[in-house]
């Protein structure tokens, strides 16, 4: 389970700052979604160097929430596991701004699924 402020600033916010691995020098904002209370983003870009691929090389990295950062676990998520259609709704309930929304429609297709990442909090040792 994640922080309950996690939680909270999840549903208020829009972006959240990621680092895959442990080399990357900065965060960079993404969307981020919550179902049942597992948290999961998807990569905008697919592109060969990025959040997603340290995640799928590393399996670990953080996330900074305001002024907090939390280590974590990222696990790729299978494209045909059923949890990918409640994230696209989740995805498409969150981003439904008139800016976001062609975003959400797009990120929300089965296209996706291949690029969706799920994340377990890591507790300090």
């Amino acid at each position: 389970m994640f922080p309950k402020d996690f939680y909270s600033y999840l549903a208020n916010n829009t972006l959240v700052e990621i680092k895959g691995g442990l080399t990357r020098p900065s965060f960079l904002k993404i969307w981020m979604v919550e179902v049942d209370k597992r948290i999961f983003a998807r990569s905008w870009n697919k592109s060969e160097r990025s959040w997603f691929t340290e995640f799928q090389k590393t399996g670990i990295g953080e996330i900074k929430f305001g002024d907090k950062v939390i280590r974590v676990k990222g696990k790729k998520i299978n494209a045909s596991n059923p949890i990918n259609q409640k994230i696209s709704e989740a995805y498409l309930k969150k981003y439904d701004q008139p800016g976001n929304l062609k975003y959400a429609e797009g990120i929300s297709q089965p296209e996706y699924f291949e690029y969706t990442m799920e994340f377990f909090h890591q507790e300090p040792h």
